[in-house]
């Protein structure tokens, strides 16, 4: 990811979370949507005709978060913003 995406989300992030499909939607950009791009299982991407990314939809989110927050919780360093 370049630096630029990097400054990006962590200037304005929108994070939306649906309990009821499990599933997280980081916004990246404002755009319309030319392609949607499987990165890995359950994780796909948004991009615009520029192919830039729009958004990064996550299913079963709380499995895949799950390990991370376990170990985050033993070593004291969750973050809420």
């Amino acid at each position: 990811m370049g630096e630029s995406m990097r400054k990006r989300i962590k200037s304005n992030p929108k994070i939306h979370y649906d309990s009821g499909s499990d599933t997280l939607y980081i916004f990246v950009k404002e755009g319309a949507e030319e392609e949607f791009v499987e990165v890995a299982d359950g994780i796909s991407i948004e991009l615009n005709e520029d192919k830039e990314i729009l958004g990064i939809e996550i299913l079963n989110a709380s499995k895949v978060f799950e390990p991370l927050l376990k170990n985050k919780m033993k070593s004291k360093e969750v973050y809420a913003h």
